[in-house]
């Protein structure tokens, strides 16, 4: 362990790391070992104690984990709801409004992920006007200022990816939010390829709604998505889309009528996933330990050198070359993208491959430079080989 690299002491914490070059954090981050006794002890509860677990802490589960959340989106504690994912986070929260009136424009960009743009569209149904903002003219990244442009008396939501999941280009929310609320417009930021790999300040950027999940940089694991909503919108929101768990006193049971909780547990819906929470929160209480800063300044480091190397190695790069610019992941433009992956997991080195993105390698706080070059060295041999034409007559499949 080079004493340049103090978080490789966190290395032996997440065990896959002994068994492959694990580069694919930003679609799902390494388990740590401790996840695996927290699910025992979930197991352990529901063996000797049943139903009664719900009272020893199952419950209330939710709420600490969405504390632990609020605390790396720099948020207060009771502003966060645990999800199954996005998709249920953002139904949740446009369940809020209403799009019949004349203040009914959502602005979008055509580089957010399909499945919120899908969401946002749907709304198209109910009377909402939709502006899709093109990608940047650098190809890879959404422009800020024309989506500032866009944005006027009549936009009711502004939905914005914070890193892009191709190229992995930050996207500035703050001059965002300062025009939509000169207008009176509501921000949902979307934080899934940020969260866990930034510094966030979602209370002082003044976001109005994040939505994001765990199972990426936080090493929490499927299941574990959330939705931050600012203290001063929760007062007035009245989700259409809702469930028990929302209520006051959920356990009254009360026919007379859904009376909300006055926080974050307004936008809860029904029984929580006690499992996922509890596989979740320890890959999320040790990045909080290290530290937002010390991720974000070695994660610049390594993806800094991952670029040079690839350069070096004749590779096409779609990501912004800026360390400033560009959150956790680097994008390798390279012919036959996914028949290239396919072959370096045969080599067990593990990237994932997105259209119009290329491979996407992505290094956290546990991987080491070495594991960086071997793979910038296995894809340029790979494609000198051919290595990769035994795997193009292959499907595509998740992951």
């Amino acid at each position: 362990m080079s004493p340049s690299d103090p978080l490789l002491a966190y290395r032996d914490r997440f065990p896959i790391t002994g068994k492959c070059n694990y580069l694919i954090n930003n679609s799902l981050g390494a388990m740590p070992a401790a996840a695996r006794a927290s699910v025992q002890q979930f197991l352990d509860a529901w063996d000797t104690r049943g139903v009664r677990s719900w009272g020893d802490g199952w419950w209330s589960l939710q709420e600490k984990v969405g504390d632990q959340i609020a605390t790396v989106l720099g948020a207060q504690a009771g502003t966060v709801s645990m999800h199954q994912n996005v998709a249920v986070a953002l139904e949740m929260i446009l369940s809020c409004f209403q799009f019949g009136g004349p203040r009914n424009k959502i602005i979008y960009a055509d580089r957010n992920f399909p499945s919120d743009q899908y969401i946002y569209e749907a709304r198209a149904t109910m009377g909402a006007k939709l502006v899709r903002i093109p990608v940047a003219a650098d190809g890879i990244s959404t422009d800020v200022e024309q989506i500032c442009d866009a944005i006027d008396d009549e936009t009711l939501l502004v939905a914005i990816d914070h890193v892009m999941f191709r190229s992995s280009a930050i996207v500035d929310p703050r001059p965002i939010v300062e025009k939509a609320r000169k207008v009176g417009a509501f921000v949902v930021l979307d934080t899934f390829h940020s969260v866990g790999i930034l510094p966030l300040k979602l209370a002082e950027w003044g976001v109005h709604a994040a939505v994001g999940g765990a199972l990426k940089w936080l090493c929490g694991g499927p299941g574990n998505c959330f939705l931050y909503v600012h203290p001063d919108e929760t007062r007035y929101l009245q989700p259409r889309f809702t469930g028990w768990a929302a209520h006051k006193q959920p356990f009254l049971f009360s026919p007379a009528g859904q009376d909300f909780r006055d926080d974050g547990g307004r936008f809860a819906t029904g029984t929580p996933n006690v499992p996922a929470l509890h596989s979740g929160k320890e890959g999320i209480a040790i990045v909080a330990e290290i530290g937002l800063a010390a991720i974000r300044e070695r994660s610049q480091r390594m993806t800094s050198m991952l670029i040079e190397e690839a350069q070096r190695a004749g590779l096409g790069i779609k990501s912004p070359l800026q360390a400033e610019r560009r959150g956790g992941h680097v994008a390798l433009d390279v012919p036959n993208g996914y028949a290239v992956c396919q072959a370096l997991s045969a080599r067990e080195i593990v990237v994932d491959f997105r259209p119009d993105a290329g491979l996407r390698v992505a290094p956290h706080f546990y991987n080491t430079e070495d594991e960086v070059r071997a793979c910038v060295r296995a894809v340029r041999e790979i494609l000198d080989s051919r290595e990769y034409e035994r795997f193009l007559a292959q499907e595509r499949k998740p992951g």
